[in-house]
C-alpha cells in the first residue's frame, strides 16, 4: 500500500529503513508509531514484525511519512472496526519539520483512501484541546469538528481534554460538481500584493467574535451579527463558511506580514448558467482605513471572472457609505437602488446596486 501526494510518499516501513530508523531513534525524537523501539537493538525486530502487527491484525496499519528519501513523520489508522466502516487516524511530524503543511497533506491523503478505495464510511481524529496546531490540522484536512471528551487524553503532565473530529465518505461527495467546471471546491485560496484569502479556520473564531463585539458598524449592518457569541463564531468557522462550495466561497483575510483576521470577504448566488455572482466583505475594526477592503474584492473579482463570470454585483445598505465608497475604489459602477432589499436591525434597507463587467476590470 503507498499513497503519493504532491510532496510526500506514504509507504509501509520495511528492511530497508534500518539506517533512517536508527537515526531517529539515536536523536530521541518521538514521532513514530506507538511500540516503536527505543534502543537500536530493537530496529530489526520492529521493522520485521511490529510496526506490521496491526495490519496483520487487520485493525489498522502503520505508515512512514517520507519526503526526500527521509522519514519525516509517521500517519497510522487504527482502531479500525470493519464490520461499522469506522477507523481513527493519528500521526506524528519531526519536529524539523512541522509548520510547511505536511501533516494536513498526509491526514488528507489517507482518509481518503480509507473512505474510497478502504470501503469505510467514518474516520475519527482526537487531539488535545489545548493543542492548537493539531486542532488546525484536522480542520484543513476538512474534518468535522463534534465535541469534546473530557479528561479522556492522557499526558506526562496529567489528563486532557480531547476534540474529537469525524470525517465521513459522504463528506467527500459534498464537493464542488465536476460538470462544466462549476462550483468552487473546498481549500481555494488566493494572495493579492498585501493579503492572503483563505478558508476560515477554528482557530480564527476569537477574531470573529472581537469583530463582532467591539465594533458598532459591523453590528449596525450585518444581520447575523446579533446575540453573536464564542459559539457561533467557531461554528461559522468550521462549518457555516465550508457549507456551500457550489454556489458560494467564503475567505478569511489575513496580512502577508502575519498578526490578526483583517476580515472576511465572500462570494454568493453564483448563477453559473449567466456568469452573474455576488460578493460581499467585512473588514475588521482593527485594520480599517487600510484598502484591504478594496484590494480584497479586486482579488475576488479576479479570481470570480478567470472562472468564467463576466459580471460580479456588490449589494450595500443605502447608509453605508463607507461600504459604498469601497465599492466604487474597487472599480464597480452604481447601478441603481433595490428598494428593501438587505436586512438591517430590525428591518430592511434599501440597497445600492453596485456592478464590474469582466471588460471594465483591471486586472
Amino acid at each position: 500500500m503507498t499513497i503519493t501526494t504532491r510532496r510526500l510518499v506514504l509507504r509501509p516501513f520495511g528492511p530497508d529503513d534500518a539506517d533512517r530508523v536508527r537515526s531517529i531513534v539515536e536523536s530521541g525524537v518521538p514521532f513514530l508509531p506507538p511500540g516503536a523501539p527505543g534502543h537500536i537493538a530493537g530496529i530489526p525486530q520492529w521493522l520485521a514484525f511490529g510496526v506490521h502487527e496491526l495490519w496483520r491484525s487487520g485493525q489498522g496499519i502503520h505508515l512512514a511519512m517520507v519526503s526526500d528519501d527521509t522519514i519525516i513523520g509517521a500517519i497510522s489508522l487504527f482502531r479500525t472496526v470493519w464490520g461499522t466502516g469506522t477507523t481513527e487516524v493519528g500521526y506524528g511530524v519531526h519536529p524539523a519539520y512541522r509548520g510547511r503543511g505536511f501533516a494536513p497533506e498526509a491526514v488528507s491523503a489517507l482518509t481518503d483512501w480509507a473512505l474510497t478505495k478502504g470501503g469505510l464510511r467514518r474516520v475519527e481524529l482526537r487531539a488535545n484541546l489545548d493543542n492548537t496546531p493539531s486542532l488546525r490540522v484536522a480542520e484543513k484536512a476538512g474534518f468535522t469538528r463534534e465535541g469534546v471528551l473530557r479528561g479522556a487524553g492522557f499526558e506526562d503532565d496529567g489528563p486532557h481534554d480531547l476534540v474529537i473530529f469525524g470525517l465521513l465518505a459522504r463528506d467527500l461527495s459534498m464537493g464542488p460538481p465536476t460538470m462544466n467546471g462549476r462550483g468552487f471546491g473546498t481549500g481555494v485560496r488566493m494572495e493579492s500584493e498585501r493579503l492572503i484569502l483563505r478558508p476560515f479556520t477554528g482557530t480564527d473564531a476569537h477574531d470573529v467574535l472581537a469583530a463582532v463585539e467591539h465594533d458598532t458598524e459591523i453590528r449596525r449592518w450585518m444581520p447575523w451579527a446579533e446575540g453573536y457569541d464564542l459559539q457561533r463564531a467557531y461554528d461559522w468557522c468550521t462549518r457555516y463558511a465550508h457549507a456551500d462550495s457550489v454556489n458560494g466561497v467564503q475567505f478569511a483575510i489575513e496580512p502577508k506580514t502575519g498578526g490578526r483576521l483583517v476580515g472576511s470577504v465572500g462570494v454568493q448566488r453564483a448563477d453559473w448558467e449567466r456568469g452573474d455572482v455576488e460578493i460581499g466583505y467585512w473588514i475588521s475594526p482593527w485594520a480599517r482605513r487600510r484598502g484591504y477592503a478594496c484590494e480584497s474584492a479586486r482579488a475576488v473579482s479576479t479570481y470570480l471572472m478567470m472562472r468564467g463570470f463576466h459580471r460580479v454585483t456588490l449589494l450595500a445598505a443605502v447608509g453605508n457609505l463607507n461600504s459604498q465608497g469601497v465599492a466604487k475604489k474597487a472599480g464597480f459602477t452604481e447601478e441603481g437602488v433595490l428598494r428593501r432589499a438587505l436586512p438591517v436591525g430590525d428591518g430592511l434597507s434599501d440597497a445600492v446596486l453596485f456592478s464590474l463587467l469582466k471588460d471594465e476590470h483591471r486586472w
